[in-house]
């Protein structure tokens, strides 16, 4: 991925402040009615493929679990491998007991259960207020490039390699590693095949980038029930690579923060900071800086919206084999109307295959 590279639906959320612009409050009812149209929206299925009985619990955090409270208290990351290493992974588990997929099996839209379809009436919606979930793959202040592991058998994190060595971001003056949480979208891809009009570029074959730009410094794993509040387009290497501006619904400021104006508004600075951040942050490994779609300005939520949605749609086609996914791994324990589904032995014997926790 292009910048995110260290490291069952949540319940309802609370509800966002009551502002919102006319533009935003049409892409939210707009947003409604793509998922009355594509009843199988968030494509959970019915549940796993085939039931199998419960695998064993995690072991406790020393063995290399971790798991999140409050709203993310459905989902736990456990260890393996040495940390530190190339072979450090970060898999992920749902409160029923299972592991899953974070890029398939988590979803896109926040509901009340994790394991049912998701429609308009079980969306998160509070006035023009649209509520995602987004996986932190690198928290605010650390320089390693974790992400997910797209070409791995259920999607797990990892540390990005090059070379045959671990990649870390530069410090961007007077900046330390990256200046938010920085994760992404699930159930989302930027297809390779498709030609976005506006970047002229194709997608870079990643879900979606997202950058929260709340007060809290998230953790590796951590799955975060946020509000979208507008998109930054850049053209990395030659590929579109959108960048979701968001903020988590849990922080004190999401109650003022409503749209990419307000960004501005209460947090001065932030976006010209972004701008900079992903124009030079790879000048330091020898390489040119990156350019951007609309000269650098940022877009509004009723269009970053619009880009989530398509982006869903063609991760629909990818796990239901109507495109060509490449090397992408689409293994899934959830997403019962999917060829790649698997059951729960399955995804219980992927695991065993990575070696055991290390912490040195």
């Amino acid at each position: 991925r292009a910048a995110a590279s260290s490291a069952g639906a949540p319940e309802e959320g609370p509800p966002g402040g009551t502002a919102g612009t006319g533009e935003g409050m049409r892409a939210a009812a707009g947003l409604s009615r793509l998922l009355l149209r594509l009843p199988g929206a968030a494509e959970r299925g019915r549940g796993s493929c085939r039931e199998q009985p419960p695998s064993r619990l995690l072991q406790p955090w020393l063995a290399g679990c971790r798991g999140f409270g409050g709203l993310m208290a459905q989902y736990s990351t456990e260890q393996r491998g040495r940390l530190h290493s190339p072979d450090y992974r970060l898999y992920f588990k749902n409160s029923k007991g299972k592991y899953i997929s974070p890029f398939h099996d988590i979803p896109l839209f926040t509901g009340p259960n994790e394991v049912k379809e998701i429609d308009a009436k079980r969306m998160k919606l509070s006035e023009s207020e649209v509520v995602l979930n987004m996986i932190v793959e690198v928290p605010r202040w650390t320089n390693a490039k974790m992400e997910i592991a797209t070409k791995e058998p259920l999607n797990p994190i990892k540390q990005d390699v090059k070379e045959g060595k671990l990649r870390y971001v530069a410090n961007i003056f007077p900046h330390k590693g990256y200046i938010w949480n920085y994760g992404a979208f699930p159930q989302t891809w930027e297809d390779p095949h498709h030609k976005d009009d506006n970047t002229e570029c194709y997608g870079d074959n990643d879900p979606i980038d997202v950058c929260e730009i709340g007060s809290q410094v998230r953790s590796p794993g951590e799955v975060v029930q946020v509000k979208v509040l507008g998109l930054l387009g850049l053209i990395d290497e030659g590929e579109s690579d959108w960048k979701i501006i968001a903020i988590g619904v849990d922080d004190p400021e999401s109650q003022k923060i409503h749209d990419i104006d307000d960004v501005r508004k209460f947090k001065p600075g932030y976006l010209e900071a972004t701008v900079d951040w992903f124009k030079v942050y790879k000048v330091p490994d020898g390489k040119p800086e990156n350019r951007f779609a609309f000269n650098g300005k940022f877009k509004d939520k009723a269009f970053a919206l619009d880009i989530i949605k398509s982006t869903h749609e063609y991760w629909r086609a990818l796990i239901h084999k109507k495109t060509d996914g490449g090397a992408i791994k689409c293994t899934n324990i959830l997403v019962g109307t999917s060829p790649y589904c698997c059951n729960e032995n399955d995804a219980q014997a992927i695991l065993e295959s990575a070696p055991p926790f290390e912490e040195k």
